[in-house]
């Protein structure tokens, strides 16, 4: 049965629901999610040395999904079911998608995965679909004793999961913005504000089209 995605107004009131293909057929604004998993890895450096690595956990999307096949994007991206809060929808979808479950991620204060914020935007598809969503950002890191664990991506939502340095893959998709999904930007800037990659970020704020 397909799922049933929440319509929402612009600032995140439920309006109804819909089927998923009709709500990208026709454009309508409904809530989603984007998570982000973290970790912190203890390499290698060319120089002999070894430094710890803040990693983003990204996926390539399947060459079946119904748009952005092939692109780079976040660690989990998907949208609560008609009556499913969003706590209740990432702790389903995160290990569906990733193999990952909330139990690997550290508790924090605000529980294992953490919103930091959200945003609005609307991407229009070749194949005539409308992405238009109200995007909620969440944050989850890695437990100490589960950096050794490897992601199992669902081989019908992700052709690849690869962990990868920050700061890397922020001048990347500044450099080959082409090769990642619309929203991953934008969610990626919310996901890692702070003074850290303050000067990646304000860069990447300049050039960003909503």
């Amino acid at each position: 049965m397909e799922d049933q995605l929440i319509l929402v107004d612009e600032q995140d009131r439920e309006k109804g629901s819909c089927g998923k293909m009709e709500a990208h057929e026709k454009g309508l604004l409904h809530r989603a999610f984007s998570i982000f998993v973290f970790r912190r890895a203890l390499l290698d450096n060319p120089d002999g040395t070894r430094t710890f690595h803040t990693q983003l956990l990204i996926q390539q999307r399947a060459e079946g999904k119904y748009h952005s096949a092939g692109l780079w994007a976040n660690s989990c991206c998907s949208h609560p079911r008609t009556g499913e809060t969003l706590e209740e929808a990432t702790a389903r979808r995160l290990p569906q998608e990733t193999g990952y479950s909330v139990e690997d991620l550290e508790p924090g204060d605000e529980g294992p995965l953490e919103e930091k914020g959200a945003f609005i935007y609307t991407a229009e598809f070749d194949n005539g679909l409308t992405e238009h969503e109200f995007d909620h950002v969440f944050v989850g890191w890695l437990k100490n004793d589960r950096l050794d664990k490897m992601p199992l991506p669902d081989p019908e939502e992700a052709s690849e999961m690869k962990f990868v340095d920050v700061e890397e893959i922020m001048t990347d998709v500044l450099r080959n913005p082409g090769r990642y999904a619309a929203w991953f930007m934008p969610a990626l800037l919310i996901a890692t504000d702070g003074e850290e990659y303050g000067s990646l970020n304000r860069e990447a704020s300049e050039r960003m089209i909503y």
